[in-house]
C-alpha cells in the first residue's frame, strides 16, 4: 500500500488535472443532452450523445462527482504547495520554527521534491 500511496502522491497534480478535465467533459455531455437535445440530434458529430439516451443522467452525475473530486485535489495541492513555497522563502530561523510542525504535516502529503526542499532548508538553518 505504501508504494501505491507514494506513486499517487508524486502524480497528484496531473491526476487531479485529468480528473477535473474528465469531469468537465462528462458534465458537458450530460448537459448537452438535457438542455440542447434538438441541437445534439441534428449534429452527426454529436450523435453518440443522443445514442446514450437516459444514460446521460448517469453521465451527468458521474461528471459532477469526478469534477468535484478532481477539483478538490487540485485546489488542495495548489494551496499546500503555495503555503510550503511561501514559508520556505524566508531565511529567518525563527519564522521557520514557528510553523515547522505545520510544514512537516503539509509536506508529508506533497511530492518528494517538497520534502527535499524542506530538508535542505532545515539543514541550512540547523533545524532538527
Amino acid at each position: 500500500m505504501g508504494k501505491i500511496t507514494n506513486f499517487l502522491r508524486e502524480l497528484v497534480f496531473p491526476f487531479s488535472l485529468i480528473l477535473t478535465i474528465l469531469g468537465i467533459i462528462l458534465i458537458i455531455i450530460g448537459m448537452l443532452y438535457y438542455f440542447f437535445n434538438g441541437f445534439v440530434s441534428g449534429q452527426s458529430s454529436l450523435h453518440f450523445i443522443a445514442q446514450l439516451g437516459w444514460w446521460n443522467a448517469y453521465v451527468l452525475i458521474a461528471g459532477l462527482i469526478v469534477f468535484g473530486i478532481g477539483f478538490y485535489y487540485l485546489y488542495s495541492y495548489l494551496k499546500e504547495s503555495r503555503f510550503v513555497l511561501k514559508e520556505l522563502k524566508t531565511n529567518k530561523r525563527s519564522e521557520i520554527m514557528g510553523k515547522h510542525m505545520e510544514l512537516r504535516r503539509t509536506v508529508k502529503h506533497l511530492p518528494s521534491k517538497y520534502q527535499k526542499m524542506l530538508q535542505e532548508k532545515e539543514d541550512e538553518l540547523n533545524i532538527k
